[in-house]
């Protein structure tokens, strides 16, 4: 039986009040002083343990502030914020199942806790679950209409699951209810239905101007701006907001492009011999059900699994992020980054990270024998998967080089999402580290992966479909040309896109004409008027 949670005692009340005023504020540090001293005083009391987690979570002290919540919760099992609060640790911490059991427990403790369910429903989305999530979201509006991240989630939710005409009209009503807000103008910007009006173009650009705007809300702003300007064919106003959306972002988001060439040449240099030298003890057909699509952003990687989860046998798994887990939690164990261990790894250590990758994505191999994992960036562990799971498939897929480069300059990706992609010269760096990447693992794995290329599959939809399928060890089936037409959850930023048939006007570079003549200099490319001539 749980022991009663202590009283705080009468002196202390301004204190505990004091905490919860200065984590309002932000000022961590202070907080964490005060509850320090709270818990000093009543270290059963299961508030100022709470108080005392919140404090540690917001210094990046995470698994202190773990320890601090499962203490709280141990006298207060029945507090649905202490929960709640765990539950958002154990997320940062990876742990997804509990995560999930805590946030499900919060809401059942407490049904009108509106951060429970709206933190349940952002789960449920990493999850790729959005029929869960629109759940979730809708319990959060009924209790608070008007909360605008709630708004903008509910519109994410409905175009994952195809939904994309609700979704416009969803984003449109947050927009419309908070005027000043920009939040809803960059849902609208990923959405292919919606194109920015004359009318429009002015809004963003009043709303640009506003000073009351903050710095880095205006730098994504000025993305949306861009891409209403492109749809009005006003190109040279377009480049010039893009440039500066983009200087805005990389003040805040440095990139080290000589550090990232050096550790791409580690990886390189760890993986000399191909890996039939190195046979995997046991099964030769180690992930045989897996099927890795690797790009760089904006490269049709969404598209070719479409294609592929298409297929009555594939199971669309999105960006799974496990494979990159087992190897980060690997070199966490041996104390050393990936590069260093990659090449003293033996046959039954990679036997091993490959069976652990297996159970850690077996619910994507309930339904079908065969199953996707999208994550652009696992062209850095090609080496590793051939190595893990000798019988997967792996296809790289490539664009027009200035096309994808243009594609990653005009995307305001979010967060330290892709930092190398708000300056020219880092977008030439990562894309040329990239292309000897894939030239290096081509050139030892000789017939491991399939380069499937955007262009060829527009001029040849059919061929190259039922090549690609061949490759994977699939039989041909009509549906994967209907790829559109397929129901699945699309989660990424093409969704709008894949729900469409195949377009051949996605190309745009030459619509900027020479304005890129910088970028295709960062990429070896000739300039605009050279290649035209």
């Amino acid at each position: 039986m749980k022991p009663p949670a202590a009283a705080i005692p009468a002196d202390a009340v301004a204190a505990l009040q004091a905490v919860e005023q200065r984590l309002i504020r932000g000022d961590f540090a202070a907080a964490l002083s005060t509850a320090q001293q709270l818990v000093q005083v009543a270290p059963d009391n299961a508030k100022a343990q709470r108080l005392l987690g919140a404090a540690l979570a917001g210094l990046g002290r995470r698994a202190e502030a773990l320890h601090a919540f499962e203490r709280a919760l141990a006298r207060a099992p029945e507090d649905a914020l202490i929960h709640n609060s765990l539950a958002t640790i154990l997320l940062a911490e990876g742990q997804r199942e509990r995560a999930l059991a805590a946030f499900r427990r919060a809401t059942e403790l407490a049904p009108d806790l509106a951060p429970a369910w709206y933190n349940l429903s952002l789960l449920q989305m990493i999850e790729n679950r959005p029929e869960a999530a629109l759940v979730a979201i809708d319990r959060v509006l009924a209790l608070a209409p008007r909360l605008l991240p709630a708004r903008v989630q509910r519109g994410s939710i409905l175009l994952a699951l195809g939904r994309e005409d609700e979704a416009i009209a969803e984003y449109r009503r947050a927009r419309d209810a908070h005027p000043d807000a920009v939040q809803p103008w960059l849902g609208l910007a990923g959405l292919k239905r919606n194109r920015f009006s004359p009318a429009e173009v002015e809004r963003l650009g009043a709303l640009n101007a506003n000073p009351a705007i903050a710095e880095r809300d205006r730098a994504a702003l000025g993305f949306v701006l861009a891409q209403a300007l492109d749809d009005q064919g006003r190109y040279a106003e377009a480049y010039a907001a893009l440039d500066g959306a983009n200087a805005g972002v990389r003040r805040h988001l440095p990139w080290d492009g000589a550090a990232h060439s050096t550790q791409v040449d580690a990886i390189l240099g760890a993986f000399a011999q191909p890996a039939a030298v190195h046979a995997a003890v046991g099964d030769p057909q180690q992930g045989a059900s897996v099927i890795f699509v690797v790009s760089l952003p904006r490269a049709g990687s969404t598209l070719i699994e479409q294609i592929l989860a298409s297929h009555p046998d594939v199971e669309g798994a999105g960006e799974l992020d496990d494979l990159e887990n087992v190897l980060v939690e690997e070199s966490q164990r041996r104390g050393v980054p990936f590069a260093r261990w990659a090449s003293q790894a033996s046959a039954e250590d990679w036997r091993r990270l490959g069976a652990e990758y297996l159970v850690r994505t077996a619910r994507w191999r309930a339904r079908k024998p065969y199953f996707t994992d999208k994550l652009p960036g696992n062209w850095r562990n090609i080496g590793a998967i051939r190595r893990m799971l000798p019988a997967a498939r792996i296809v790289v897929c490539a664009r027009d080089l200035i096309e994808t480069a243009l594609s990653c300059w005009r995307q305001h990706f979010g967060g330290s999402l892709q930092p190398w992609s708000y300056d020219l010269a880092s977008i030439g760096a990562y894309l040329r580290d990239f292309e000897r990447a894939c030239a290096h693992w081509q050139h030892l794995e000789v017939g491991a992966m399939r380069v499937q290329s955007y262009e060829a599959l527009l001029a040849d939809p059919e061929g190259q479909t039922r090549a690609l399928l061949a490759f994977c060890g699939l039989d041909w089936d009509p549906a994967c040309l209907q790829f559109h037409r397929t129901q699945r959850n699309v989660t990424t930023l093409s969704a709008s896109q894949v729900r469409e048939p195949l377009r051949r006007d996605t190309a745009r570079a030459a619509k900027y004409g020479s304005l890129l003549d910088p970028l295709r200099a960062a990429l070896g490319l000739p300039p605009f008027a050279q290649k035209r001539t």
